[in-house]
């Protein structure tokens, strides 16, 4: 799995704003950045996978202490594979943690 090195820069939903070319114009501050409150989600307010994972107190779903829960394919249907993604995501970032 490919993705950014520092996985502290992971999004709620797994994606990552490192490298994104609307971030990088200036167009979207990012998930993180504005607590996902991001133009992409102006109509309906706060992203509410953000949300979930700031309720949960957890970086990303997959390092959520309810990982996978029932909501997860819901929340994040663009990705038919989240859980399995969320997994390698949470695997690399406790490795990544354990080395610090």
């Amino acid at each position: 799995m490919t993705g950014p090195a520092d996985l502290s820069k992971i999004t709620a939903c797994g994606e990552c704003c490192e490298g994104c070319e609307k971030k990088a114009k200036g167009i979207c501050p990012g998930c993180i950045d504005a607590d996902g409150y991001v133009p992409e989600w102006a109509e309906s307010g706060r992203c509410r996978v953000h949300a979930c994972v700031r309720e949960h107190r957890a970086l990303f779903c997959g390092v959520c202490g309810e990982f996978p829960c029932d909501k997860i394919t819901d929340l994040i249907h663009w990705n038919k594979d989240i859980v399995g993604k969320m997994t390698e995501l949470a695997q690399r970032y406790r490795e990544q943690e354990n080395k610090s």
